[in-house]
């Protein structure tokens, strides 16, 4: 029997080798890999946040052998073009060297001494010319600009670019980037954006640039049939097994997420103790209570703390009573209410929440209408300050709606330690 490592087999965050499940019956591969046979296209791959895109991606267009451009770490446009020249080893600037050349001629006639001209057996003067050439040469450098000198050597070298989190970019750098990678789409040279569909990705700016040339690959949620086979491919390499009930309950609390699958088939595996292939079988046939709670506590835990805080500012503010006998300030009102709905990767209507919110405070002291707004506007803009290249919420004034839009954080709502009540 060979022998694998626990951390091997169920890769969260990575690109697992023997848990992938390619989903074969949506076909994503087949119609993502069509971008290499001169689609002439600009291929999106868009879908929710930890579904599976860039894993998806890595598969079809290997790092080792493509161009990725991660969008979360660029700041500038300048930074994103001289990116790709370093991934391909390009350059900014060029020597150029010019040759000139001239010619000298000096024409005379030989004389005797005493001045008189020889002659050739009557015939004339015997002239003669000297010929000499000059040459001259000059160098000099060309420098170019980064975006023009990456796109021209893009064309040479024809290297597929995928550019991953595309929706961090700024919306007015994602139009120049889109505009400026026309002529490479337009000759077959494989381009593939990632994104999530959110109103941080513009797609309609990408669409109106790129009108009848763009092929957009929608990567779908999880269902449960697709994430127990992680479970059913990677236990048996680590002699175990598990019962189909085991398998449907860590897909029904992965929310649609792979990755939340293999954080939970990994963890199965370390608290039975199996760090790596066991010498004898064995079987597990439940899942122990303990198991979500300790992966919320490792996922969500640092944002939802960070929205608990709030911003700074002076002053304590103002605790609230809650109708369990203790108290909260509206930051922590707000999500303990969200905890209580517990939402999957969903948007909420404010008036849902705001009825949460009169369930678990005292009357007296439920916030007003326009208190809650302004809490949401600042927790918006805290997930979007966060280091990860989506944020876990989002608030919409406009539509008074707010967006769950990150699977982890919604687990926590649900199984974090300060949830305010359990399943």
């Amino acid at each position: 029997m060979n022998r694998y490592l626990t951390a091997e087999v169920f890769v969260p965050g990575g690109m697992p080798e023997h848990t992938y499940v390619p989903r074969t019956d949506r076909r994503l591969e087949e119609h993502l890999g069509a971008a290499k046979a001169h689609l002439c296209k600009l291929v999106t791959v868009t879908g929710a946040t930890k579904s599976g895109k860039t894993v998806l991606t890595t598969r079809v267009f290997p790092r080792s052998e493509n161009i990725w451009v991660d969008g979360g770490a660029v700041g500038s446009e300048d930074d994103f073009w001289s990116y790709i020249l370093d991934k391909i080893d390009g350059y900014t600037h060029r020597g150029l060297e010019d040759t000139s050349e001239s010619a000298l001629g000096i024409e005379g006639s030989l004389e005797a001494e005493g001045g008189i001209p020889l002659v050739a057996k009557g015939k004339g003067h015997l002239g003669s010319r000297f010929d000499r050439t000059l040459s001259k040469r000059q160098s000099r450098s060309l420098s170019l600009a980064a975006k023009p000198a990456a796109v021209s050597q893009l064309q040479s070298t024809r290297i597929p670019l995928i550019i991953d989190d595309f929706h961090y970019l700024d919306r007015s750098l994602q139009g120049r980037i889109v505009r400026a990678l026309k002529s490479l789409i337009f000759e077959g040279i494989p381009v593939i954006l990632i994104a999530i569909p959110h109103r941080r990705y513009d797609a309609v700016k990408v669409e109106r640039e790129m009108t009848g040339r763009l092929e957009p690959i929608a990567v779908p949620m999880w269902n449960q049939g697709e994430l127990t086979q992680i479970a059913q491919e990677g236990f048996p390499l680590l002699n175990i097994g598990v019962t189909d009930q085991v398998c449907g309950h860590l897909a029904a609390e992965s929310y649609g997420s792979p990755h939340l699958m293999q954080d939970f088939c990994r963890e199965l595996a370390y608290t039975h103790g199996v760090a790596e292939t066991v010498h004898e079988a064995i079987t597990i046939d439940r899942v122990p209570s303990t198991l979500f709670s300790k992966v919320a506590e490792n996922t969500g835990r640092v944002i939802f703390e960070k929205l608990a805080r709030g911003p700074r500012q002076r002053r304590d503010r103002v605790q609230r009573q809650l109708k369990d006998g203790g108290t909260a300030d509206i930051y922590q009102v707000i999500l303990k209410a969200l905890a209580k709905l517990q939402p999957g990767l969903e948007t909420i209507d404010y008036e849902v929440l705001r009825s949460s919110i009169r369930e678990i405070v005292v009357v007296e002291h439920v916030p007003a209408a326009h208190e809650v707004t302004r809490v949401l506007e600042k927790m918006a803009e805290i997930a979007a300050e966060d280091e990860a290249s989506t944020p876990v919420m989002d608030w919409e004034r406009e539509d008074r709606r707010l967006h769950i839009t990150d699977p982890f954080f919604a687990f926590y709502l649900k199984w974090g330690s300060t949830t305010t009540s359990r399943p």
